[in-house]
């Protein structure tokens, strides 16, 4: 038997080698605290809750759904997106319903992507953005990402003969891993060098409601003119504690969008339907969750942040998303660090070498780990690095 180039090639997915790590240490009897996945512990609100059970009691929904989604969940992520950003979308042209974001990221390389096309990747950044590229037989060019640069790629920096060669770029604000954050200045100057280079802007933005300190990020939308160049992928994942109902969105551009929506009919028979009343529920139901749960966020990256510090870590405090961005002391390589770590003490954190080149020498941490787990892996980092 003879497997795909593609899959030979296929990296091993970064979470699912650490889910490995974890359930080998477990089956030895070590007491793992993990740190490693941005999976919110916090639970689903009730009352989206409710309009799953009573959805999930109507006979409609238990056949196979339309992959472009409900009209009404089409209608509640424009409404969503004109509350929030005050901007407008047509539901039927310029909304999707995904499969989680995580579907549409990975497949959205295939609307673009021809094999030998070039996408600007961003180094450190979420790894399938590289392998959707991979899959539809592009070549990811990366960016250089660094400290000193808040984390964003300099588009001056970008050679002129790439630049015209690329059918994509990736941008993601508020970033995974890093927390760093994006002004309406950047996306402005990125707008204007997609549009001058005829480049398609793909902006993941899942944790734009996971914010501190009165911060709130925005949309690429916010820009003018970038609905002629660009889609924003986001998700309820993270916003609603949503992560296992699977269950986000694309808006912009109603060519990408239609590409994606073709694509994607032909692979998935959409989300099911009583998942999609439990998104409707979350967009006009209460909104208050979003800050009763940003404020116990908040206390547990503080807490985080004072102990890595002590440890001898350097950290800037984030903005927004669920993860502390933390150097390492020069010399330490991110997966040493994190082998010793859950070697030596039973707590897990992420490499950030896994992130891309730019990533090492950092540890991502989340802060998705209820708050009694949360003080015992610090309480353990903490006397580790004594």
């Amino acid at each position: 038997m003879k497997l795909a180039r593609r899959v030979e090639a296929l990296p091993p997915y970064l979470f699912a080698e650490i889910s490995k790590k974890i359930a080998a240490k477990r089956a030895e009897g070590v007491d793992i605290v993990t740190f490693g996945i941005g999976d919110p512990d916090l639970a689903t609100p009730r009352n989206i809750l409710d309009a799953l059970h009573t959805a999930a009691e109507e006979p409609v929904n238990h056949r196979y759904p339309e992959s472009e989604g409900l009209p009404e969940l089409r209608q509640s992520i424009s409404d969503w997106y004109e509350r929030r950003f005050e901007v407008k979308f047509d539901p039927q042209k310029e909304t999707l319903p995904l499969i989680g974001s995580k579907e549409g990221i990975g497949h959205v390389a295939l609307c673009f992507i021809d094999p030998g096309d070039i996408a600007l990747v961003p180094d450190p950044g979420y790894p399938v953005y590289e392998v959707g590229t991979m899959f539809a037989g592009g070549t990811s060019y990366k960016l250089d990402c660094n400290r000193e640069g808040g984390w964003k790629p300099d588009f001056d920096k970008i050679p002129a003969d790439v630049a015209d060669k690329a059918k994509v770029i990736w941008l993601n604000y508020p970033n995974n891993p890093t927390g760093a954050v994006a002004d309406f200045d950047f996306f402005e100057r990125a707008v204007a060098w997609a549009k001058k280079h005829d480049v398609a802007i793909l902006h993941d933005n899942p944790y734009c409601d996971v914010a501190y300190d009165g911060y709130k990020p925005i949309s690429i939308f916010q820009v003018p003119g970038a609905r002629d160049v660009a889609i924003e992928f986001n998700s309820w994942s993270k916003i609603y504690n949503m992560t296992g109902w699977r269950i986000g969105m694309v808006v912009g551009n109603p060519v990408m969008i239609d590409a994606l929506m073709r694509v994607k009919s032909n692979i998935d028979s959409g989300i099911p339907q009583a998942i999609q009343k439990m998104a409707i529920e979350a967009v006009y139901g209460p909104q208050d969750c979003i800050d009763e749960h940003n404020a116990i966020y908040q206390r547990r990256r503080d807490r985080m942040v004072e102990v890595l510090r002590k440890a001898g870590l350097e950290v800037d405090m984030p903005k927004a998303s669920l993860y502390v961005w933390a150097k390492l002391p020069d010399g330490v390589t991110s997966a040493d660090y994190a082998a010793r770590l859950i070697d030596e003490t039973g707590v897990v954190v992420t490499p950030g070498r896994g992130y891309g080149l730019n990533g090492e020498g950092y540890i991502r941490l989340s802060v998705t780990t209820p708050d009694d787990r949360m003080e015992e892996g610090l309480r353990r980092i903490e006397a580790w690095a004594r």
